[in-house]
């Protein structure tokens, strides 16, 4: 019946069906059953704070809740026709198992408030898992890194052969946006971490409940400040949307450059198995389908509005992410083939530099000497010296150290260029047992 509902006193006739279909989200907020739950719980026992609940009523109430979550838990919970949302779910249940004492809960309190808090705890426990998968991925780049540092591969810019690279300072690139995601993580938190139950509809809760201490009770640092604000607040959510759309970049990032490495043109890596699928018609087909989800599902979450379906998404590809990196195979014969002599013609202009010549002029000159080896077909390390004086004086014999694809990518010592171990082994010293513990490294 219609006056059963929360807010059914005030209507004589029954809500019409569509709009009662239409109006139920109980599909989606289904998933906040314990958060629903545990607030819940903590505003009986603040109400019997306040001598709005006795000890028993109180006791009643938390008891009946844990069968609620119970049965949540074990997908025996029946929704039932009027069950508008996870709120008025649980509620009705709870009536049915311990009768009158259920209705007093609500006092002081409107779904208003109710779903703000739901939603916040809900994030608060979920986003440490998308943080535990991030700092899980970061290891295994890092464990990668720091195993395979004699990698040496070509470093792209347009997709050309740039400066040589270590494959482990490219590693280490994406594990810096993931660390800067889960930096920016702990400031989202800071503002889910700000209490609005309490808050009423609009106008506040007028019964004396001590916020404080009922947001100490569900492991809230703060407050909210204006019950308008907070019940109409939904700025945390558009945050965690915008993270999620970051990280998904990130990520669709990481697997364009695998699919492109992966390649029969590159080859520097091999997919595992496991994270591979094949082609219905041609056999010799490996495809990167793990890469292709991860590339297509990362940069779908951008414009993403559904904060469960973010969360799923960017979860699914995470768990991916982590397992395709950690299987792959580096190809260090490959990597270490592509190199190639014109790669240095930045450390040619560099070698001028040191001799005194201006930059400008030094870039110039190697340019040059670039176009006479293309002109005449062969690699700029194999000019005479002779030849190479034609274009500058400045050229001597120790040109010859030059051609050398470690020392190229060692004369980079600025902060930034060389990866900085300190920095890591700090993070690992930091982090590392704390991970293993959560993540099953």
């Amino acid at each position: 019946m219609e006056h059963d509902k929360l807010w059914g006193g005030r209507f004589a006739d029954s809500t019409n069906s569509s709009l009662e279909k239409l109006n139920c989200s109980l599909g989606l907020d289904k998933r906040m059953f314990k958060e629903d739950v545990d607030g819940s719980k903590a505003y009986a026992k603040a109400l019997n704070n306040i001598k709005l609940l006795t000890l028993e009523e109180a006791k009643q109430i938390c008891d009946g809740l844990d069968i609620v979550q119970k049965e949540w838990k074990e997908g025996i919970f029946v929704i039932k026709d009027g069950d508008e949302d996870i709120h008025t779910a649980n509620e009705r249940r709870l009536k049915e198992l311990i009768g009158s004492p259920a209705t007093k809960l609500h006092v002081g309190r409107s779904r208003n408030d109710q779903v703000v808090t739901d939603m916040k705890l809900w994030l608060k426990s979920n986003l440490e898992i998308l943080d535990l998968g991030l700092r899980n991925l970061i290891f295994i780049i890092l464990n990668r890194a720091t195993n395979e540092i004699e990698v040496m591969m070509p470093g792209y810019t347009h997709l050309q052969r740039a400066q040589p690279v270590r494959w482990s300072h490219y590693l280490l690139s994406h594990a810096w946006n993931f660390k800067n995601d889960s930096d920016r993580l702990g400031e989202i938190l800071k503002h889910i971490n700000v209490m609005p139950l309490g808050s009423g509809a609009l106008a506040g809760n007028p019964f004396n409940i001590d916020r404080i201490k009922l947001a100490q009770s569900l492991s809230f640092d703060e407050i909210t400040q204006n019950s308008m604000q907070a019940v109409s607040d939904r700025d945390f959510i558009a945050e965690f949307l915008f993270w999620a759309s970051m990280v998904g970049i990130h990520l669709s990032r990481l697997a364009e450059d695998f699919i492109i490495y992966s390649s029969k043109e590159f080859e520097f890596i091999t997919i595992d198995d496991s994270y591979s699928t094949g082609s219905s018609l041609m056999p010799q087909k490996r495809n990167p389908d793990s890469l292709e989800l991860i590339r297509g599902i990362g940069g779908g979450l951008f414009g993403q509005e559904a904060m469960f379906t973010t969360f799923d998404k960017l979860m699914s590809i995470l768990e991916v992410t982590a397992g395709t990196v950690k299987t792959l195979k580096v190809n260090q014969g490959r990597c270490r083939a592509a190199l190639s002599f014109e790669m240095l013609a930045t450390d040619v202009a560099y070698y001028l530099v040191r001799k005194g010549v201006p930059f400008r002029q030094a870039h110039a000159v190697a340019g040059q000497v670039v176009a006479e080896a293309e002109k005449k077909e062969v690699n700029i390390n194999d000019l005479t010296l002779e030849e190479l004086k034609a274009f500058s004086p400045h050229f001597s014999i120790d040109i010859g150290k030059v051609w050398n694809f470690e020392n190229s990518i060692e004369q980079y010592q600025a902060i930034g260029a060389r990866q900085n171990p300190v920095f890591w082994d700090r993070w690992r010293s930091l982090e590392l047992g704390w991970a293993k513990m959560n993540c099953n490294l």
